[in-house]
């Protein structure tokens, strides 16, 4: 695997593989990488000639400074797992790389980004998906790849992600990838590793309420279908939810029956202890 840290290196190393036309996976990453990150490359790795991932933990998409301080970083590790995993390649930057003269002089472009990107994480941070739109669109014109791989337990960031794509031309085909989970059922996350002992034995609840509301929700309503989620979480010590909202899985508009889209998912993020966790679950697919 060859570690690349310019943009310059990127750009060199594309144009080779572009020359002996190689279709090209791309998988960005900010590290700390787990069973879910390469459950996406192990995809990319099958759908194309080169896989390029990224690791880098990017500032602007953080609307709190302790949660930048606190993400982990191993990047050692990452990159042996990449290797392993089968990436032709990895983009490992700095942040004088990506953002030459300082972040705050790349903050001027506002990205279009639609009604996805102002509910949810949108509400609850503020900032938040305009941060991911600016690093992914650059790392999507650094690379230039054929293909992108995220995965469905950021639902709304892949919504969003669309939305930027279309609205600022650029060429990639956006792959979503099924959650990867733990046996237990809490959705892989690199923030997993900054939960306690005992808030790790807690933290599967979210998915338990959720699975089980499925089968709930055939016989009530949405409203008490949130409800029931909501006060069983809540029910466990330590852990409190921040919103829990079922929408329209391609609008993300909130719906109030089960009747109004054939695509409804439920997205929640609870807080276990000082840790945001985020998670999500189809109720209705369409036939």
């Amino acid at each position: 695997m060859i570690i690349l840290r310019t943009v310059s290196d990127v750009s060199r190393f594309v144009s080779e593989q572009k020359g002996r036309n190689a279709s090209i996976g791309f998988v960005p990453t900010m590290g700390a990488l787990h069973a879910g990150h390469l459950s996406l490359v192990e995809k990319a790795v099958s759908e194309n000639d080169v896989v390029i991932a990224s690791v880098f933990v990017n500032p602007t998409q953080f609307n709190n400074p302790n949660d930048l301080a606190t993400y982990p970083r191993k990047e050692e590790d990452d990159f042996r797992l990449l290797a392993e995993a089968g990436v032709t390649a990895v983009f490992a930057p700095s942040v004088e790389e990506i953002y030459p003269g300082g972040v705050e002089a790349h903050a001027g472009h506002k990205f279009d980004l639609g009604q996805a990107a102002e509910v949810m994480e949108g509400k609850y941070r503020p900032g938040h998906f305009q941060g991911v739109a600016q690093i992914v669109s650059l790392l999507f014109r650094i690379v230039t790849p054929d293909r992108a791989y995220f995965g469905e337990k950021d639902f709304q960031q892949i919504a969003v992600i669309r939305n930027m794509v279309k609205s600022e031309n650029i060429d990639v085909e956006i792959i979503a990838c099924p959650i990867k989970r733990a046996d237990d059922g809490l959705a892989l996350s690199s923030r997993n590793s900054l939960l306690t002992s005992e808030q790790r034995k807690l933290a599967p609840e979210i998915y338990a309420a959720l699975k089980d509301s499925v089968e709930y929700s055939l016989s009530h309503s949405v409203q008490a279908t949130h409800d029931t989620v909501v006060e069983r979480i809540d029910a466990v010590p330590g852990m409190k939810v921040e919103y829990f909202e079922i929408v329209d899985a391609r609008t993300l508009v909130k719906i109030d029956e089960w009747e109004e889209s054939p695509w409804v998912v439920g997205c929640i993020t609870v807080y276990c202890g000082d840790i945001r966790l985020i998670d999500n679950i189809a109720y209705r697919l369409p036939k």
